[in-house]
């Protein structure tokens, strides 16, 4: 199958990437290599990708032309976005690389006469502080990041309910592993033990509940999405583990398994931030068969040893 991914340089995006060229898909991978974070961690990304054979087209889903990367293809795994609930990042930052990139890769979309599944990625973040229930519980969302991911699945879906647009969406639930943005908690976290360097922690964060999905486990639930196409066309499904941890669990966790300590600033509560996110995949077990195995005590260690590679 040809699959169009966007995001292709990210994080879950290149995981994406990778495993489908190993199970015999034909991939097209774009992404605009923005500066929100470290370009030369994309880069890498994009060279590893290189590596399994996959060419990574730096194109803008806001501006360019994107028609010819249309060509053929009979699916599209959509992560490419404007993340983050930092207060410095402008509204319209997140309007036009969540909002405006998406409507355009729909209009896209819809002209190629070979798309079976167009996979919206989106996020918990649209539930709000607490994203504790089920898929049909009432959007909240409580930053700009979770406002313009809901209007762009909305945009998604709204397709789908006009016109019979193949689209599903996907809420992912706090993800992390290899590749990880450096502005996410572990990352980070990790990268300043390794430094000696304060780590900014927000004031009450450690009680804060999670739901920590090895990004492994949230790619094995996108190929069960591409595999079972049928059963979830029109539906928005949670993806991510029904075991959660506080943060405070996961910091405590990450300094043991390096045998350091951290050492902390603390920083006033950040604007947003969600308080609970408790994944409910009882829709995903039931139409993908979706079963998340990665414990966090393994998906740190990974983490861990991808981190202390890339600073050898």
């Amino acid at each position: 199958m040809k699959v169009l991914v966007t995001g292709a340089a990210g994080a879950i995006g290149s995981t994406l990437a990778e495993r489908l060229v190993r199970e015999g898909h034909e991939v097209t991978a774009l992404d605009c290599f923005t500066e929100y974070y470290d370009v030369a961690q994309k880069e890498a990304n994009a060279d590893a990708l290189a590596t399994a054979g996959v060419t990574v087209a730096r194109i803008d889903l806001a501006e360019d032309d994107l028609a010819p990367h249309m060509r053929g293809v009979e699916a599209i795994f959509h992560c490419a976005a404007q993340p983050g609930i930092s207060a410095s990042v402008p509204f319209d930052t997140y309007e036009r690389n969540n909002i405006r990139a998406t409507e355009r890769l729909l209009e896209a979309a819809r002209s190629s006469d070979a798309l079976g599944h167009f996979i919206n990625i989106a996020t918990s973040s649209i539930y709000g502080k607490e994203a504790n229930g089920p898929e049909t519980s009432e959007p909240k969302p409580a930053s700009h990041y979770g406002v313009t991911k809901l209007a762009a699945e909305q945009l998604a879906m709204a397709l789908h309910r006009d016109i019979g647009f193949p689209a599903t969406s996907l809420r992912l639930f706090s993800v992390y592993g290899e590749r990880e943005r450096p502005d996410k908690l572990y990352h980070k976290l990790i990268r300043a033990i390794l430094a000696g360097e304060l780590f900014p922690l927000y004031e009450g964060s450690r009680e804060h509940v999670r739901s920590y999905t090895y990004v492994g486990d949230i790619v094995d639930g996108f190929l069960a999405v591409l595999a079972r196409r049928d059963a979830v066309l029109g539906e928005v499904i949670n993806i991510g583990t029904d075991v959660t941890h506080t943060t405070g669990e996961g910091i405590d966790l990450v300094q043991e398994l390096m045998g350091k300590e951290a050492r902390f600033d603390m920083q006033p509560p950040r604007p947003g931030d969600q308080k609970e996110t408790a994944a409910d995949i009882s829709k995903a077990r039931r139409l993908l068969g979706y079963d998340p195995r990665t414990g966090l005590r393994e998906g740190l260690a990974h983490e861990i040893a991808w981190v202390e590679a890339m600073q050898r």
